[in-house]
C-alpha cells in the first residue's frame, strides 16, 4: 500500500482513532470530529513566508519583541513536524498567552514544507485519504471510495464518490492539513480552509508563473510566436511542415480550417524520433508531454500546455479538396544566452593596466558555447557590456616612464571597427529607424578585446550607425459591408465586420482601436410602422433582437477564444441623442499561468458584441431645437400643443450611381422639444412626403454575390457555397455589370462559404473495423464494435446507449477464415532406444497429419521448419563386454517453480527452475561412474566465474542471493557427459528475466557450446506465467474474500495453519517435463489455456502441498470480518484483479465436522460408513465476473427437494443421506469468459435405505429429521429475545513481524441472548446471522528495505588529474524484492557513495607549449616575448577546454626580453614594429617617436 508510508505518523494515529470508533458501534460508520485547537479566524493576515525549517534557536523563546511586551505573549514555539513527506504540507507553531485576559492576535502560524515531488507511484494525497475508509462501514455496506476534486463550495472537504454506483458522501468535514483545494492550483487545505499558495510555495503568496514557466518571471526568457500556414495543393506533395515548434516550448495552439489533417513528429535531443497520428478528439502523449486533441466538423484545433520534451514538427496532410489554413501560436524558450566571461589579461604589466571581461554565447540545452550569431537571433537578448577593471598598478621597476603597449604581431591583429547588433526598429511599421553603436577595438595576444582610440581604426571607413527599417504600410482598418437593417419599418440596427489588414494582406493585430471603425449604427426603413415594435410580443421579434440583448450580457475570459467587450466611453453628446463606444477583444485564458492573451477576431466563434450603441441623456434646451417657436404676438394657449416637424433624412436608397432619401417626420413636443407618439399631432397637419437626390456620384466596382447552394449536410453541420465576382456598372442608366478582377475590388471580399444547418441529428448506428478473425482457417469469427452516435450541431459527435437508435443494429460479428487448414505435425511419441545397451538416445517422432483426422499424409505437406526435433538419452542395461562403464548423470526432467519465499533451495541438474529473487540455490549433479571432485559447471557455455557463486569439492553449485543476472543455463559436465538445467528469475509483475547474453544474440545462447543452443530457454516461459498469475489471482483476492467457517470444532480446511495466521502453502511446484509438453501441445491445437492451466495447478497442489490442507485457497486480508466469502454470494462482486475464467479450488482432506454432519470438498471421494444427519458437498470458485455454480448428479441436472438443496454459498446440502443419494455429484462454475467443473462420488455404506419421508421424523440411530420436528441440534429454532445471535470478537494479538509482512490473530466467538446475560453457543448457530469475522489478518506490510546502487557510469566526468575523471551511478532504497521505495525507508543505514574518481584516457592532458616570438624590443628593459599555450591530449595531440588541465598551474604565455640598456646618443629604432607606426602616422605623438627615432625622423 502506497499510501501506508507517505502519512505522517500523526496521520496514521488519525486513521487509527477513526478505525477504533467504527469497532466501538455496532457496525455503522462513526466519525470522530476533529479536535478544534484554537479560533483561525484571520489566519490570511498572517505573514507566512519562513520555508527553510531551520531549527529556531532555543533562546528565542524567552527573547520578546517590544510587541510582545506589550501584548503580554510568549515566544513562537519550535516548528511542529510536516503533515506530508512530500507534494507540499503544512507546519505549525504556538505561542502561549502570558496574561490572565484574553490576548490580541493569534496563538498559532502556519508555513508550507516539504515541497518536493512525491514519487510516481505515491498516487494522490486526496484519493489516499478516501481509500482509507475503504474497510468503513457506509450505510451497512462497503465501497471503494474515489475522490470528488474541485468542489466549489467546500474545497477542504473529504467528499469521495462510491465506485460503481455514483454515491457522493462527505466522509471527513476536513481533508488532511497540505491537500490541495483544486488540481491545477497550488492552494493548500490548511485545518480546513483554503489557503493561498504561491508559485514559490510561500502561503499568502501571489507569486504566480509567467507565460515561459518561471515562478515571479518577467517574461524575458521566452518570446511569444504567431503564425500562419496555408497549404498549396498544387504542389503536388502529400504532405507539408506547417511550423517546428522548439523544445521546452509552452502554450501551443494550433487551428486548422480546412479539409487537411494535422498531424505531430518529435525529436529529442539525442535524436530519437517519434510520430504521432491524430485522428479522433481526445488527449494523446508523445515524448512525456500531453497533446490535447479536439476534431470538429470544419476545423481541427490542438492544444499543448507544454512544456514540450522534445522538438515537435507539426505537418498536414493533404487530403485534396480546397486550401486549409493553419494558425499556430505559442511562446519559444530562448535557449541561446549570453554569458558573462571572467576578465581576461591585463592590458600591461606593470605600471597600471585595465583588463576587460567578454561575452560568449551559451546554449542552455546542450551546455556549451556556441557562434554568437546565435544570440543575436533573439531581440530580446542584449549582449551585456564589457567590465572594466585596473589591474598591474606596481610601479614598472628601473623604467623610464613608458607603459609597454600591446605589439601588433602574429598573435595581435590590428585595430578594427566592431559594431554592436542593431536596435529593435523605431517604428513596427510605417518606416522607422534602427541605430547601432561601432567603435574601435584591439585584441590582446589573449584574445581580449578592449576598445581604443578612434584614430587607430582610421585606416578603413566607419560602419554606418542608423538605417532605415520597416518600410511596409503599417496594418489599417477594413470594414466589410453593413449587414441588412434588423426591422422591417422604422429605425432599427445594422452591423458589419472589421478587419485589421496588414500589407500581406493578412488579417492581423496592430491596427489603432481608437480609429477603428463602428461596427453598428442606427438604420431607418421608409415603410411606416403600423404598431410600435416594442409592443409586439416577444416571440414576434426577429431573431436579431434577441442576439442584440445577449451581446449586453457580461463575458468573462475563459480557456476558449471569446469576444470580451470593454466597459461603455460616455455618450458623445451631453443632451438629445449621441452614440458612445466600447472596446472588444478576442481573448483567451492560459490555464496555469492564469494570464490573458489577445487573439486575432477571427480566432473567436460566434458574432463580435457590438462596439457602440446610441445613447441619450437629457433633451436639449429649446434654443437648441428646429423651428417651432411661437411667434411674437401669439399666445400659446392657442395652438396645439403638438406638432409635425422635419428632422432630418433617411439614408441614401442606394450608396452609389444616383439614389434618393426621404425626409423624416415626427410628432414634436413644443415646449420640451421630445419626440411624442404620433397619435398626438394631427393627422389631416402632416407635412408632404419629401424626396432629394443622394449618392450621385458613379459606382465604383463592387462585390456581387450570387444565391446560396443547397447545404451539403442534412443536420449537424453543413457549408453551402456561392459565387462572388467583381462587377462594374459602366452607367448610372445602364443596368448591366461588366466583370471585373479581383484586385479592382475594394477588400474583404465578401466570403464564399457559409455553416449551415447547424442543428443536431438524430441518433445513428456507426460501425468501426472488423476485428482480426479469432482463427487463421477451418472458420472463424471476427468482430466489430458497433456505436449508437449522434452529431451535434457544434461539430462533436456524442455516443449514446443502443437504446437511443430506433433501426436494428448492424451485424456485430460475422464468419471468417472458411479455408480449410493446411496438415501439421502431431508428435507420437520416442522411438526405440538407438542400442542395446549401454548409452543411448531417443528421437522423438512425429507425423503428418491435418487436424481432427487420424490419416498419415506425405511429411512434404507440412513444414520442415516446423517439424519437432528432440532427443533424449536413454539406458536400457549395462553391457556384458564393457571395460568401463560411461560417466552418468542423474537428471531429473522437473520444471521446478518457486511458489513462495524460501531461504534455501536445492535442485537437480536436467530440468528448468523458476526462482525468486534474493534466494539461495544449491545445484547438484548426481552421477554415476564418475567422482563428484571432477565434475565442472558451465554458465551459457562459459566457466563459472561470479563472486557469489561457489563450486563444493561434492560438485554442487550453491548461488548466495539470487540476482536477475543469474538466469541462464548451467551445465553440469562429468566427463563426456553433460547435463543443463535452464535457470529463470521472476521479476517484478511476474515477468521471466531474460540472460543479457541470450538479449544481445535475440534469445540465443552467444558463444557457448552447441548443446548449450539446443536447450529451449523459453520453452515452458508462457505456461509458467499463466501459473504465477493464477497464484496471484488467488492471493490478490484476500483483498475481497475470506475463507468460509464452519462449526466452533471445525478446523475447515486449515488445520496446517500457522498460529500467526499465515496460510501454508507448497514452497515449490515441481512439475514432470512431459506433462508440460502435453500442455504446450495442447494449447499449440487451439484448447482453452485457463483450464488447462487451472487443472494443472490442481494437480501439482494436490500431490505435492507439503503440510497444508489447502493448496490453492485464499488467504484473508486485513479485516476481512466485516467482508465474508465473496465466491459465491449473489451481488458481491471481486474488485482486485481483472477477468478470469472461473476455477475451482482444490482440497486435500475432508473437513471436520460435528459427529452428526459431514462436510465434503468437491474433488473429493465422500465415503459415509455409518448414518449422519446432513451431508455438505462444498464447492469454491474463482473467477471474474463472479461465476454462478451448478450442480449434476450422474450427467443429469440435478433436482432440488425439502431434502436436497443448495446453500446460500453454493455449496450442495443433501439431510440424511441413503443410498438413493448414491452417485457422481459435478459442479460448474461459470462465467462468460469459461466455465470449470469438479466432481466427487457419494457412497453410502450400511444404509437401510430409511430416509425422512417414512412419517415418523425419527431414522437409524435416532437421527431426527429436519422437516419433522423443531428441537434437533441441526435446525435449532428459537424466538423472541432468545435469538440475539451475535459473533464476538478478542482484541487482535501483536503483529508477528515488524516489516516484509506479518500476521495477527483473535479469538471469534458465537454468543446468544441479550447484552448481560448473553451466553456462549456453539459457532454453526451465528453462521446465519451473518459473516464470521475472521480470526487472522496480516500486518506490517511495509517492505524491509536496504540500499541498492546501480552499476558505475562511463568515466567521463570532469579531469580532476593525470588521467583522472570521476564516475557517477545512482543509489537508491530497495526492499528485499528489489521494488524501489522512499529514501526515508533507509534512514539510520549507511548509504553508499555515488561518486569516485576513475582512470581515462580522456583525461591524459598536458599543457602544451609553442616557441617563443622574437624579442619586441632590442634593448630598453621594455621587450617581451609570447608563446602560445593550449590544453591538449598527450597522445593525440588533440585541444581541449583549459580548465580540463587546471588541476596542474597554467605554464607562463609570455616573458620580458633584452632588458639591457640602450645606448646613449645614438637614433636608432629600439622596436620592431616602427615600420607600422610609421604607416600608421604615429610618430608625432612623443611615445612613439622616441621608440622608433630612425624610422620616424624624416616625417
Amino acid at each position: 500500500m502506497t499510501r501506508s508510508y507517505l502519512w505522517t505518523p500523526a496521520v496514521m494515529l488519525l486513521a487509527a482513532f477513526v478505525e477504533v470508533a467504527v469497532w466501538a458501534d455496532d457496525g455503522a460508520a462513526v466519525f470522530i470530529r476533529e479536535f478544534t485547537l484554537i479560533r483561525r479566524d484571520h489566519l490570511h493576515e498572517e505573514p507566512l513566508h519562513d520555508s527553510s525549517q531551520k531549527a529556531e534557536d532555543p533562546s528565542s523563546r524567552t527573547a520578546r519583541s517590544e510587541e510582545d511586551r506589550d501584548t503580554l505573549w510568549d515566544a513562537w514555539g519550535s516548528w511542529s513536524e510536516c503533515s506530508r513527506t512530500c507534494g507540499g504540507g503544512a507546519s505549525y507553531s504556538l505561542r502561549r498567552c502570558l496574561s490572565s485576559r484574553t490576548c490580541e492576535g493569534q496563538n498559532i502560524k502556519y508555513r508550507t514544507c516539504s515541497n518536493v515531488d512525491c514519487p510516481a507511484e505515491a498516487g494522490d494525497f486526496r484519493a489516499q485519504q478516501c481509500s482509507a475508509h475503504a474497510d468503513v462501514r457506509y450505510q451497512g455496506q462497503y465501497h471503494e471510495w474515489l475522490p470528488v476534486y474541485n468542489d466549489p463550495d467546500n474545497p477542504c472537504a473529504l467528499k469521495c464518490k462510491a465506485k460503481g454506483s455514483g454515491l457522493v458522501v462527505e466522509l471527513a468535514p476536513k481533508v488532511l492539513d497540505g491537500t490541495r483545494c483544486y488540481t491545477e492550483s497550488l492552494d493548500m487545505c490548511i485545518s480546513g480552509a483554503c489557503q493561498i499558495v504561491g508559485c514559490d510555495h510561500e502561503l499568502g503568496s501571489t507569486a504566480k508563473e509567467d507565460n515561459c514557466g518561471i515562478c515571479n518571471g518577467d517574461g524575458s526568457t521566452c518570446r511569444l510566436v504567431r503564425g500562419h500556414y496555408k497549404s498549396q495543393h498544387a504542389s503536388g506533395k502529400t504532405e507539408d511542415t506547417v511550423a517546428i515548434i522548439p523544445y521546452k516550448s509552452r502554450h501551443v495552439r494550433l487551428v486548422l480550417k480546412g479539409p487537411d489533417h494535422l498531424y505531430v513528429e518529435s525529436r529529442t535531443l539525442q535524436g530519437v524520433k517519434g510520430e504521432l497520428l491524430v485522428d479522433t478528439s481526445g488527449q494523446y502523449h508523445l515524448e512525456n508531454t500531453s497533446l490535447d486533441y479536439q476534431r470538429l466538423s470544419d476545423k481541427e484545433v490542438l492544444r499543448i500546455a507544454g512544456p514540450l520534451g522534445a522538438d515537435f514538427t507539426v505537418k498536414v496532410q493533404f487530403s485534396g479538396g480546397a486550401d486549409s489554413v493553419v494558425q499556430y501560436i505559442y511562446y519559444q524558450p530562448i535557449v541561446h544566452r549570453w554569458r558573462e566571461t571572467d576578465f581576461f589579461p591585463c592590458s600591461v604589466t606593470c605600471g597600471g593596466g585595465y583588463q576587460l571581461t567578454s561575452a560568449e554565447c551559451f546554449d542552455l540545452r546542450t551546455g556549451r558555447v556556441v557562434v554568437d550569431q546565435y544570440c543575436h537571433y533573439y531581440p530580446e537578448n542584449v549582449k551585456p557590456k564589457p567590465k572594466l577593471q585596473e589591474c598591474n598598478m606596481e610601479p614598472c621597476l628601473a623604467s623610464d616612464g613608458y607603459k609597454q603597449i600591446m605589439p601588433y604581431d602574429l598573435y595581435h591583429p590590428l585595430p578594427r571597427w566592431e559594431s554592436s547588433p542593431w536596435t529593435a526598429c523605431s517604428l513596427s511599421c510605417g518606416g522607422g529607424i534602427q541605430s547601432r553603436s561601432v567603435s574601435c577595438v584591439e585584441e590582446d595576444m589573449q584574445g581580449t578585446i578592449t576598445p581604443t582610440d578612434e584614430w587607430k581604426c582610421l585606416y578603413s571607413p566607419k560602419a554606418a550607425i542608423l538605417q532605415p527599417c520597416n518600410a511596409f504600410d503599417c496594418p489599417t482598418w477594413l470594414a466589410q459591408e453593413w449587414s441588412p437593417c434588423t426591422v422591417t419599418c422604422g429605425q432599427g440596427l445594422r452591423y458589419r465586420v472589421v478587419l485589421c489588414i496588414d500589407h500581406r494582406g493578412l488579417h492581423t493585430g496592430g491596427c489603432n482601436p481608437t480609429t477603428k471603425p463602428h461596427i453598428k449604427e442606427e438604420c431607418l426603413v421608409t415603410v411606416p410602422c403600423y404598431k410600435s415594435i416594442d409592443s409586439l410580443p416577444v416571440e414576434a421579434k426577429p431573431v436579431w433582437h434577441k442576439q442584440a440583448i445577449e451581446l449586453e450580457e457580461e463575458v468573462s475570459v475563459t480557456e476558449e477564444p471569446t469576444f470580451i467587450p470593454g466597459p461603455w466611453q460616455q455618450c458623445s453628446r451631453t443632451c438629445g441623442a449621441g452614440s458612445q463606444r466600447r472596446v472588444v477583444k478576442c481573448q483567451v485564458l492560459l490555464s496555469f499561468s492564469q494570464t490573458v492573451a489577445d487573439l486575432p477576431d477571427d480566432e473567436c466563434e460566434g458574432v463580435k458584441p457590438a462596439a457602440t450603441q446610441p445613447c441619450y441623456r437629457t433633451p436639449c434646451s429649446a434654443g437648441a431645437g428646429q423651428g417651432g417657436g411661437s411667434k411674437k404676438g401669439e399666445t400659446p394657449e392657442r395652438e396645439d400643443l403638438h406638432d409635425w416637424e422635419y428632422e432630418g433624412f433617411t439614408e441614401c436608397s442606394e450608396s452609389c450611381g444616383g439614389g434618393v432619401q426621404e425626409a423624416v417626420v415626427i410628432c414634436l413636443n413644443k415646449q420640451t422639444r421630445e419626440a411624442a407618439d404620433q397619435r398626438l399631432c394631427v393627422s389631416s397637419r402632416r407635412p408632404p412626403q419629401l424626396l432629394q437626390d443622394c449618392q450621385t456620384q458613379a459606382c465604383p466596382p463592387r462585390w456581387e454575390t450570387g444565391e446560396w447552394s443547397s447545404c451539403s449536410a442534412t443536420c449537424g453541420v453543413g457549408l453551402r457555397t456561392r459565387t462572388v465576382a467583381c462587377t462594374h456598372r459602366p452607367s448610372r442608366d445602364s443596368n448591366q455589370t461588366e466583370p471585373l478582377r479581383p484586385e479592382d475590388c475594394r477588400h474583404p471580399k465578401p466570403s464564399p462559404v457559409q455553416a449551415c444547418n447547424r442543428f443536431d441529428c438524430p441518433p445513428a448506428w456507426h460501425t468501426l473495423d472488423w476485428e482480426q478473425c479469432s482463427q487463421s482457417c477451418e472458420g472463424g469469427v471476427q468482430r466489430r464494435r458497433v456505436l449508437c452516435k449522434q452529431r451535434l450541431a457544434d461539430g462533436s459527435v456524442l455516443e449514446l446507449p443502443d437504446t437511443f437508435c430506433p433501426s436494428k443494429s448492424p451485424a456485430k460479428q460475422q464468419p471468417c477464415a472458411t479455408h480449410e487448414c493446411p496438415p501439421q505435425w502431431v508428435i507420437t511419441g520416442w522411438s526405440q532406444c538407438s542400442v542395446s545397451c549401454g548409452n543411448g538416445i531417443q528421437r522423438l517422432q512425429s507425423v503428418c497429419r491435418k487436424r481432427g483426422e487420424a490419416q498419415t499424409l506425405d511429411p512434404k505437406n507440412c513444414s520442415l521448419k516446423a517439424q519437432p526435433s528432440r532427443i533424449h538419452p536413454c539406458y536400457l542395461r549395462p553391457c556384458d563386454n564393457s571395460v568401463k562403464p560411461d560417466p552418468v548423470i542423474l537428471a531429473q526432467r522437473k520444471v521446478s517453480i518457486q511458489w513462495k519465499k524460501g531461504k534455501k533451495l536445492q535442485l537437480v541438474v536436467g530440468g528448468y527452475a523458476y526462482l525468486l529473487p534474493w534466494t539461495t540455490v544449491v545445484l547438484r549433479c548426481p552421477t554415476r561412474h564418475f567422482r563428484k571432485v571432477h565434475i565442472r559447471w558451465l554458465k551459457e557455455g562459459k566457466p563459472l566465474s561470479l563472486p557469489h557463486v561457489s563450486t563444493t569439492p561434492l560438485g554442487y553449485v550453491k548461488i548466495q542471493q539470487l540476482h536477475a543476472s543469474d538466469a541462464g543455463v548451467y551445465t553440469c559436465v562429468a566427463g563426456r557427459a553433460r547435463e543443463h538445467l535452464a535457470l529463470h528469475v521472476i521479476g517484478s509483475k511476474q515477468k521471466l528475466s531474460v540472460p543479457e547474453s541470450r538479449l544481445r544474440s535475440g534469445g540465443q545462447a552467444n558463444a557457448g557450446t552447441a548443446d548449450v543452443a539446443s536447450v529451449l530457454f523459453n520453452q515452458y516461459d508462457h505456461i509458467v506465467e499463466r501459473l504465477l498469475e493464477l497464484r496471484d489471482f488467488v492471493q490478490n483476492g484476500k483483498d475481497i474474500i475470506a475463507e468460509p467457517q464452519v462449526g466452533k470444532n471445525n478446523m475447515s480446511t486449515l488445520e496446517g495453519e500457522s498460529a500467526g495466521g499465515g496460510l501454508s502453502s507448497p514452497l515449490v511446484l515441481a512439475a514432470d517435463a512431459h506433462r508440460l509438453d502435453q500442455i504446450v501441445h495442447s494449447l499449440s491445437e487451439g484448447q482453452r489455456g485457463e483450464q488447462l492451466i487451472a487443472q494443472l495447478l490442481s494437480e501439482l497442489t494436490v500431490t505435492q502441498g507439503e503440510s497444508n490442507e489447502s493448496t490453492l485457497h485464499p488467504p484473508e486480508a486485513a479485516e476481512s470480518a466485516t467482508r465474508g466469502p465473496a465466491l459465491h454470494k449473489p451481488g458481491v462482486k471481486a474488485h482486485g484483479f481483472g477477468p478470469r475464467s472461473p476455477v475451482i479450488i482444490q482440497h486435500r482432506k475432508v473437513g471436520a465436522a460435528p459427529p452428526s454432519e459431514m462436510l465434503v470438498h468437491v474433488g473429493l471421494p465422500a465415503l459415509l460408513e455409518k448414518p449422519v444427519a446432513s451431508l455438505e458437498l462444498r464447492c469454491e470458485a474463482l473467477g471474474n465476473p463472479e461465476p454462478s455454480l451448478t450442480w449434476t448428479k450422474n450427467g443429469k441436472e440435478l433436482l432440488f427437494n425439502r431434502r436436497v438443496g443448495l446453500l446460500p454459498s453454493g455449496s450442495l446440502r443433501i439431510w440424511v443421506p441413503s443410498k438413493a443419494d448414491e452417485g457422481l455429484y459435478t459442479c460448474t462454475a461459470r462465467n462468460r469468459f469459461g466455465s470449470a467443473s469438479l466432481s466427487s462420488w457419494l457412497q453410502v455404506a450400511g444404509s437401510k435405505g430409511r430416509n425422512c419421508d417414512q412419517g415418523s421424523g425419527v431414522v437409524a440411530n435416532g437421527l431426527i429429521c429436519p422437516e419433522r420436528t423443531n428441537g434437533s441440534e441441526a435446525a435449532e429454532l428459537c424466538y423472541g429475545q432468545a435469538c440475539a445471535l451475535r459473533w464476538q470478537t478478542d482484541p487482535w494479538s501483536t503483529c508477528s513481524a515488524t516489516c516484509g509482512g506479518g500476521s495477527q490473530t483473535r479469538s471469534v466467538r458465537c454468543f446468544r441472548g441479550p447484552g448481560g446475560r448473553s451466553a456462549e453457543v456453539a459457532s454453526r448457530l451465528c453462521l446465519g446471522t451473518g459473516r464470521r469475522p475472521s480470526d487472522t489478518r496480516r500486518c506490517s506490510l511495509v517492505p524491509c528495505a536496504r540500499w541498492g546502487s546501480t552499476s558505475w557510469g562511463e568515466c567521463h566526468g570532469q579531469c580532476v588529474g593525470p588521467s583522472t575523471a570521476t564516475q557517477h551511478r545512482h543509489v537508491y532504497c530497495q526492499d528485499t524484492n528489489g521494488t524501489k521505495v522512499p529514501y526515508r525507508m533507509c534512514s539510520g543505514l549507511h548509504r553508499p557513495s555515488a561518486l569516485r574518481n576513475c582512470s581515462t584516457e580522456a583525461c591524459a592532458l598536458q599543457w602544451r607549449v609553442g616557441q617563443w616570438t622574437q624579442c619586441t624590443a632590442t634593448c630598453g628593459r621594455h621587450g617581451f616575448q609570447s608563446r602560445l599555450v593550449t590544453c591538449a591530449h598527450r597522445h593525440t595531440g588533440r585541444a581541449s577546454r583549459e580548465h580540463q588541465c587546471m588541476w596542474r598551474a597554467r605554464p607562463p604565455s609570455w616573458q620580458r626580453c633584452n632588458v639591457a640598456p640602450c645606448g646613449r646618443g645614438e637614433c636608432r629604432d629600439s622596436t620592431r614594429y616602427c615600420e607600422k607606426v610609421r604607416e600608421l602616422e604615429l610618430c608625432p605623438l612623443p611615445q612613439f617617436k622616441s621608440r622608433c627615432c630612425h624610422s620616424c625622423r624624416n616625417t
